[in-house]
């Protein structure tokens, strides 16, 4: 199954959270490329988003080979349709969504915004907003599932019903 959605709707929690519950590996897209290849910022600011989202078309590739994961995606990870065809193959794909006002609350924070680099301006706020509406359309195409103002065993929840239905 996978989580996507704007960055800081929380899927790497939620992802964490419901792979333990189901008693499944969780993989966060973004941390294993970190992890393969170094922050994200740096690879923006060296190589370009297009290098990036070269990576993140290589880690979709390799985990739509397994099964039985819990899967956090990049934000927009999913808006690409080889990365969406790819995931789909192994399972459910859930959008997480928050109001702007929450992922602003939530993202710029000291120290959360500099790891964000499409955040970088003057008016990240309006970044936001300008970002959801943009993706609102790739987003919409998969089950949506509300974080605002809920926790994340609320959230957990949520899904495995979505599961079972």
């Amino acid at each position: 199954m996978v989580l996507t959605g704007f960055m800081g709707t929380g899927k790497s929690t939620v992802g964490r959270a419901l792979a333990q519950r189901l008693e499944r590996d969780f993989i966060d897209t973004d941390a294993r490329i970190e992890q393969q290849h170094g922050s994200i910022a740096e690879i923006f600011a060296t190589s370009g988003e297009a290098t990036f989202r070269d990576l993140e078309h290589q880690v979709a590739s390799e985990l739509a080979q397994r099964h039985s994961l819990v899967i956090a995606t990049g934000g927009r990870m999913l808006l690409d349709e080889r990365n969406a065809d790819a995931l789909d193959a192994t399972g459910e794909i859930f959008c997480l969504h928050a109001t702007a006002e929450e992922l602003g609350e939530r993202l710029l924070v000291d120290g959360e915004r500099s790891k964000r680099p499409l955040l970088a301006g003057d008016d990240p706020l309006q970044r936001i907003s300008d970002l959801l509406a943009e993706r609102a359309e790739g987003y919409g195409r998969f089950t949506q599932i509300a974080t605002t103002g809920r926790s994340v065993e609320e959230i957990v929840d949520q899904i495995i019903e979505e599961l079972e239905a």
